[in-house]
C-alpha cells in the first residue's frame, strides 16, 4: 500500500472468538488486515513474561513454524498490540456484561389509577 494514502478501513480488524480463563491459551482470534487478508487460528497465550500472540503454525520435525507472520519487528509489535488490545477489550466488555446481569435494576413503582367507589 502506498505510504501517502490512508486506508478506508482500519489496518487490523481483530475478532476474539473464545476466551478461556483456565490454562495457558487465553483466547483464539482472527485478524482481517486492511480488509484484504484474513488470518484465522491466532492464539493469545499466557507465558512467563505475560501475554503473547501465537500465529498459526505447523510442526516440522521437532519445531513449530509459523504459517504466516509479520515481516518486520515493527509490524509484529503493531500486530501483537492490536490483538492483545482487542483481547483486553473483550475481557472488559465481558466483565461489564456479567456485572450488569448480576446486579438487577431497581424496580420502578408502577402508577396505578386509584379505584373509585362502586
Amino acid at each position: 500500500m502506498p505510504k501517502n494514502t490512508t486506508p478506508a478501513v482500519p489496518k487490523y480488524d481483530v475478532k476474539i472468538h473464545s476466551i478461556r480463563p483456565e490454562g495457558s491459551c487465553k483466547a483464539t482470534a482472527s485478524v482481517n488486515v486492511y480488509g484484504d487478508f484474513a488470518v484465522r487460528g491466532i492464539k493469545i497465550m499466557e507465558g512467563s513474561k505475560g501475554l503473547f500472540v501465537s500465529m498459526p503454525s505447523y510442526k516440522a520435525g521437532n519445531e513449530y513454524k509459523d504459517i504466516c507472520f509479520p515481516c518486520t519487528k515493527e509490524a509484529k509489535a503493531e500486530f501483537d498490540k492490536a490483538v492483545i488490545g482487542a483481547y483486553r477489550q473483550a475481557l472488559t466488555q465481558g466483565q461489564a456484561a456479567a456485572q450488569k446481569q448480576e446486579s438487577p435494576e431497581p424496580q420502578q413503582e408502577q402508577n396505578q389509577p386509584a379505584m373509585g367507589g362502586m
